[in-house]
């Protein structure tokens, strides 16, 4: 058998896979993890449901391919601005998540998941409530290691603390991210987010009127 004869069923189930994963992103964010069926994510990914449970034997094995998808994507945009370390790079670090940020607007399905499934997910009973928890309490992590990074090189302009400027920096990203789902056309997403860091980091404001240029051009 060749090496090519060999890799084509391999290929094929994760080209499934992952055509079933995307259809749950649709599903799961247009109706939250309870309001999603089996039958209707087999039909969205065009399927049959034996096939689905073939591949996935459950919405909650569906739920964490989704989820690793959603941190895939992020951490892949962070990996490439050399942006992961916070406290080595805090400046590099939020412009890294801003284009997490400006990419989330090019998936929106992504976004109206978390939106959804995280409002959902403050249950104990759901089966994200880990995920997310633990999510926050990373994200909370990487931004005050990034202001604390910052605010001991004297580049930080806030009397607040490092942990309480990063739990308000998610509490904006996460409202703004709802606001954008309600009214694409007026709420500027990615202008609001980068104002708010610019205020609190002198060198994001540059950034932030070179953003303001370019939305002045189109």
């Amino acid at each position: 058998m060749t090496q090519s004869a060999a890799r084509g069923p391999y290929a094929k189930t994760a080209a499934i896979r992952r055509k079933v994963v995307e259809a749950c992103v649709d599903a799961f964010g247009q109706t939250g993890f309870y309001g999603a069926t089996m039958k209707d994510i087999a039909k969205r990914a065009g399927i049959s449901y034996t096939g689905l449970l073939h591949h996935f034997s459950s919405k909650e094995e569906l739920l964490a391919a989704v989820l690793a998808l959603r941190d895939e994507r992020g951490t892949a945009y962070l990996e490439s601005a050399h942006a992961l370390d916070a406290s080595a790079n805090p400046v590099e670090s939020l412009r890294g998540m801003l284009a997490v940020i400006l990419d989330n607007e090019l998936q929106p399905g992504l976004m109206e998941l978390h939106c959804v499934v995280s409002g959902e997910a403050t249950s104990p009973h759901h089966p994200a409530h880990a995920y997310y928890t633990e999510r926050y309490r990373m994200l909370r992590r990487f931004y005050a290691m990034a202001f604390q990074a910052l605010a001991e090189r004297g580049e930080l302009r806030s009397a607040s603390d490092p942990e309480t400027l990063a739990t308000m920096t998610i509490a904006l990203i996460n409202g703004v991210q709802a606001q954008w789902l309600f009214d694409r056309d007026s709420v500027r997403m990615e202008r609001a987010i980068r104002d708010f860091l610019a205020a609190l980091v002198p060198a994001l404001a540059e950034d932030a009127d070179a953003g303001a240029d370019a939305g002045a051009r189109t």
